[in-house]
């Protein structure tokens, strides 16, 4: 079955800058829709940011807008997470994903709605 892998986590001081990637080994990864996720102590798993298939579509959540941007490469089969910007409260894990549905955003997606899952990198943003 296919995999995805993210990278590119670590520690960064508030106002720096990290890009995560999430490599896949399906040869069908254009097919999918992707998302980034994260899931700060306590907290439940929360939308980042979507994009469509194409990459043409994205859903970013409000908290991200302007700071973070989401860019897939399908003949690398990756998607990237540029994050600018960054607070202390951005600090969570963060997972990539991934579903053969979600041809649109007219909604914030959920978790529910993206079958596979990377096995997350953590992002610490001290104050």
């Amino acid at each position: 079955q296919g995999q995805l892998v993210e990278s590119g986590g670590g520690l960064v001081q508030a106002g720096g800058s990290l890009r995560l990637s999430c490599a896949a080994s399906d040869r069908t990864f254009s097919r999918y829709s992707l998302g980034w996720f994260r899931q700060a102590p306590g907290k439940e798993r929360e939308l980042v940011v979507a994009i469509s298939r194409s990459g043409v579509s994205t859903y970013y959540a409000d908290s991200v807008k302007g700071r973070f941007t989401i860019s897939r490469d399908n003949a690398k089969n990756t998607v990237y997470l540029q994050m600018n910007s960054l607070k202390p409260e951005d600090t969570a894990v963060y997972y990539c994903a991934a579903t053969p549905a979600l041809s649109t955003f007219a909604t914030m997606p959920t978790t529910r709605e993206y079958e596979y899952w990377g096995q997350g990198t953590q992002v610490t943003v001290s104050s």
